[in-house]
């Protein structure tokens, strides 16, 4: 029998309810609390979501001898305290991206989760979706060849309010570390981390940026081109240009996933691909996988993998001149 494991919510909102409701889905998933700094809005959320417990902190919630995983989803800017603190509390942590604010802070929460011996991931939606494993396996069939080229891209457009957290420098706002992180893990995970990056962005009166473009060179001359913005309704998808025909794979906002695949000398192949739950449950089952196996890290999303994507958008902020005030 499968063990059943009690769930907990630090920071409940948008994201927290989509991935409640993946949660849902899952036969050994226990709904168990919701920690928030707003005791009434804990409440709300656990009533209107289906959690036992609600707590008017996240200490509270962290403390709760019960709770066996957290989901983290606060702002980019209180992901390392939050974590740093579930995890001392030995609750295993899946937080939401971007993991943290800089190198320096995944490599202490790493450093903390080993030391905890607790498992720890960053929650990234992308790598455990249907579209990017049937992807997957077309390139491992060999068929299109070596990837030569990328081009990615996730903008919306969203008006510009200095109060509104994704225009917030000091929360970590900005398209970069909001969406613009979606078309890196794209080139990081079909073509490793480049050699070369290069990145010019368009900044508000608030100092974030909300438009970036983005230039990845590998060693071999293959090439990415990544873009994100707040401005532009330029919607989610990715292209990958290979040797011997292209894969084109897209997302709209309800999650629903579309692939073609237009190989040189043959018919267009399509797939559309709409997982129940909008696929946040593939994270949530992969963390339990994880705990049922006594592993600290998943093989999909390994620590690894975290620390790669944030030493490039590193690497893409110090190009741009995107700084955090008092981080960086």
């Amino acid at each position: 029998m499968k063990k059943k494991y009690k769930w907990g919510i630090l920071a409940p909102g948008k994201m927290s309810a989509k991935f409640t409701e993946g949660l849902k889905l899952l036969d050994n998933v226990e709904l168990y609390a919701v920690g928030s700094r707003d005791k009434s809005r804990a409440e709300q959320f656990a009533t209107d979501h289906g959690y036992k417990k609600s707590y008017g902190s996240y200490e509270e919630l962290a403390n709760d001898k019960e709770v066996d995983v957290v989901y983290i989803a606060s702002p980019h800017s209180h992901h390392l305290v939050h974590t740093l603190m579930c995890l001392k509390n030995k609750k295993a942590v899946i937080c939401e991206k971007a993991f943290a604010l800089n190198s320096t802070e995944v490599n202490a929460m790493i450093s903390e989760a080993k030391k905890q011996k607790v498992f720890l991931m960053e929650a990234l939606w992308p790598p455990f979706q249907p579209i990017y494993m049937k992807t997957k396996e077309i390139l491992l069939g060999g068929e299109p060849g070596k990837i030569i080229h990328i081009n990615g891209r996730f903008s919306f457009q969203a008006p510009f309010d200095k109060a509104d957290r994704k225009f917030n420098l000091e929360l970590g706002g900005g398209s970069l570390l909001d969406i613009g992180i979606y078309p890196v893990i794209d080139a990081l995970y079909f073509m490793g981390v480049p050699s070369e990056v290069a990145a010019k962005a368009s900044f508000t009166e608030t100092g974030s940026e909300d438009s970036i473009s983005i230039i990845f060179r590998y060693a071999d001359g293959r090439m990415a081109t990544l873009y994100s913005s707040f401005r532009t309704a330029g919607g989610i998808g990715c292209d990958l240009l290979c040797e011997n025909g292209n894969l084109f794979f897209s997302r709209a906002r309800d999650m629903s996933q579309r692939l073609t695949v237009a190989m040189n000398g043959r018919e267009i192949e399509e797939y559309s691909l709409l997982p129940a739950g909008k696929g946040y449950q593939f994270e949530a089952m992969e963390v339990m996988r994880c705990l049922d196996e006594g592993k600290l890290q998943s093989d999909v999303v390994p620590h690894s993998f975290s620390i790669d994507l944030m030493n490039t958008l590193d690497r893409i902020r110090k190009a741009a001149g995107i700084v955090y005030p008092g981080r960086d």
